[in-house]
This record gives structure tokens, C-alpha cells and sequence, in this order.
């Protein structure tokens, strides 16, 4: 029911839901995800597959043509982590096709990183953003800092839970300007001499690192952002509404297991779906699930409008996205009874994703927190 999703969409864009949907279902599905974390592979994500999809034109979602990017911007990029979050597909999309494309096309001196960008939105680099250094989001809480080199900059400093981290190309780091200054972004090359990369494991198996800069040169030219322009803000708002679609699918993959075990299981002689306590929490999941739709598409499109109350409806989507994805895999778990809380069922890896993106770029409670503060509670 969920496939039929229409919200409104354009043409154009329900082309790229129906490909998005087809693609990672096709060759990023939860069985690769299994294999990959069963043979332990470093990456958690197959670079041959990445390489397809942004042939596709995935990778490139949000980066114009002249760049190299399919220009189809952020909703078509939310479709694909729809899409991703249905499948529990292993690939790097939020974190070089998003998180890392908005730094590089936003900032102000986009024109010189036009040859990075093509690279990304032809799935031949890898870009990762290094923000969070406690383990809990938190982006103003940032003690990575720079000095004044020979040549540009000194940076020193640790980062925590960098999502594809390893194996990533190039870095774009948060780090205040001298001790006490704003927080600005800076491009930093994965072959820096001076950075540290060293795996972190993760309940959802994902491809998650810890950096440490030690030390490290980086010319003035590397800098993206003096923390004046907003530009960290613009990225982890298109990353968190980015993550919010990724969220719905997920709920609405754990939705579509738990009705089809509803309507298969039976207990005292008929099946459990008839049973009216079961329907109830099912509607209540449902009207959730498309609430949770609703606000994180309005995120999506803020971000191409470029409207005002950006930052409000990425928080609120994100807020209720991972709510609801929570609920979703914990109704879908209690539901099915002993066997979700097998590994050999899919509905684990989707409770473990789902815990794990909600608490990607903020929580439930870090965004209900930015909210009130963004609505002056």
C-alpha cells in the first residue's frame, strides 16, 4: 500500500521513487546487508553497487548538471533514502550525497570544488563530515580547533561516529577557528598526514568511524565555511531531513512485515489480523507513519524552496521520524512474537537501524528541544 505513495509528487519524481524503489531493491537489499556484515567487510557497503547507483544519478541527487550531478535536488535525494531506509540498503548516500554535496555546492566558494563534486555524483570519491564529538549529537559542542600554519591552517582534534568514515576520500571537518572562534567547515584529504581513521562497530552495521587529527596542514583554500554563513546549519538540516525519509521507510517496511505476519499467523484456530487489540495498534501505527511522511517531505521541499522555517521543519521531521520509526520496529518485534527477536528475521536489522538513525544527527528529544527553541517556548 505504502509503494503507492504518492504525496503529491511530480512526474518526474515519482520516476525517481519507482527507480530508487526498484534499484536498492533490486541490488542493495537486506540479504547484501547479511552478507556484508556476516563476512565482516570493512566498508559495509559494496563500491561496485554505489558506482551503479550513481549512474543512475543517485549520488548525485542535489549537485547541478554543470557539476556533474543529475540537478533533480533535495526531495528526489529524500525518494532515495526512502528507498534505502525500505531496503536497509549498505550504501554511503547520506553521508557523501547529502551531508557532504550541500557543504561542497553551498558554501560560498562552490566554483573551486566543482571537480570534487563530479567525482561524488559520479561515485568516484567518497566525502564524509566529521561534526560530533560526544556521543550524543551535539554540534555546538565542539572542541576541534585551528591555528594559524606555515601555509594556512593547523587543525587538532577527535570526531566520533563518522558515518563512512572508512575508506572515505576526502573529510569535511568541524573545528572552531582558534580556541573560542565560530565553527566553520574545512576540506580535508584522507591522505593528510597527520589523520587517524579507526573503525567503529555499530548495532545497525554500518560504516562508522573514529577520526583524530593530529597536527594536521591544511591550506587556507581548504576552508568551506568561517562559521558566519550558517552553512553547518544548511548541512545537518538537509542531512537530518535526508535521514527523515530514510526513517519512514523503515517504519513502513516494519509496517508491511507485521501485517503480513498478521495476516499469516494463527492462534487459537484463526489468524491473530482479526483480532481487534492487534487492528488498533496497526491504524494507530498507520495514520503515524503518514504523519511522519507528511512533515519530513515538507522538509525536503523547504530545502529546495529555500524557505525561511528550513531549520523548524527538519527538526519536527526529524523528531517524529525516529518516533515513529522506533514505535514501528517496536510494535513490529512484539507483534510477531518470539521469532522477532531472532537475527535470523529481518525485523531485527530493521529495530537496529531504526535505534541507530534516530540517533543520527539528534534524537527525538534534541529535536523536540530545537523546536521549541526555533517557536521562542
Amino acid at each position: 500500500m505504502f509503494s503507492e505513495l504518492s504525496l503529491s509528487l511530480s512526474d518526474e519524481e515519482q520516476m525517481v521513487r519507482d527507480t530508487a524503489l526498484a534499484f536498492f531493491g533490486e541490488h542493495a537489499d537486506v540479504a547484501r546487508l547479511r552478507r556484508l556484515r556476516d563476512r565482516e567487510d570493512v566498508r559495509l557497503y559494496e563500491p561496485d553497487v554505489w558506482k551503479a547507483a550513481a549512474e543512475a544519478g543517485f549520488a548525485g541527487c542535489i549537485a547541478s548538471e554543470a557539476d556533474g550531478g543529475a540537478g533533480l535536488g533535495y526531495v528526489a535525494a529524500g525518494l532515495m533514502h526512502y528507498a534505502i531506509g525500505r531496503n536497509l540498503s549498505p550504501v554511503p548516500a547520506l553521508s557523501s550525497a547529502v551531508l557532504s554535496l550541500t557543504a561542497l555546492t553551498r558554501c560560498a566558494a562552490a566554483a573551486r570544488w566543482s571537480a570534487h563534486v563530479a567525482a561524488i555524483a559520479r561515485g568516484d570519491a567518497i566525502a564524509a563530515l566529521a561534526v560530533d564529538e560526544v556521543p550524543r549529537h551535539d554540534p555546538e559542542h565542539i572542541a576541534a580547533r585551528t591555528r594559524a600554519g606555515d601555509a594556512g591552517f593547523v587543525m587538532t582534534g577527535r570526531k566520533v561516529f563518522v558515518l563512512d568514515g572508512l575508506g572515505a576520500d576526502l573529510f569535511i571537518v568541524a573545528a572552531r577557528l582558534d580556541d573560542q572562534g565560530p565553527i566553520g567547515l574545512f576540506l580535508v584529504p584522507a591522505s593528510a598526514p597527520g589523520l587517524e581513521i579507526a573503525p567503529v562497530k555499530t548495532i545497525d552495521s554500518r560504516n562508522t568511524a573514529r577520526v583524530a587529527l593530529h597536527e594536521v596542514a591544511v591550506p587556507k583554500s581548504a576552508m568551506l565555511s568561517d562559521g558566519t554563513d550558517g552553512l553547518c546549519d544548511l548541512v545537518l538540516d538537509a542531512g537530518r531531513a535526508a535521514l527523515s525519509a530514510e526513517l519512514v521507510g523503515i517504519a513502513e517496511s516494519c509496517f508491511a512485515l507485521t501485517l503480513d505476519h498478521l495476516k499469516q499467523r494463527e492462534q487459537f484456530g484463526v489468524r491473530i489480523g482479526s483480532f481487534q487489540a492487534l487492528q488498533h495498534r496497526m491504524a494507530h501505527l498507520y495514520c503515524q507513519i503518514e504523519l511522519a511522511r507528511s512533515v519530513s517531505f515538507a522538509a525536503l521541499r523547504a530545502l529546495d524552496d529555500g524557505a525561511g522555517e528550513r531549520s523548524l521543519l527538519a527538526s519536527a521531521a526529524k523528531a517524529k521520524a525516529g518516533a515513529v520509526a522506533h514505535l514501528a520496529a517496536n510494535e513490529a518485534v512484539q507483534m510477531h512474537g518470539g521469532i522477532g527477536m531472532t537475527d535470523e528475521h529481518d525485523i531485527g536489522l530493521y529495530f537496529k537501524r531504526a535505534r541507530a538513525a534516530m540517533e543520527t544527527l539528534g534524537d527525538t528529544y534534541f529535536h523536540a528541544n530545537r523546536v521549541a527553541r526555533l517557536l521562542n517556548y
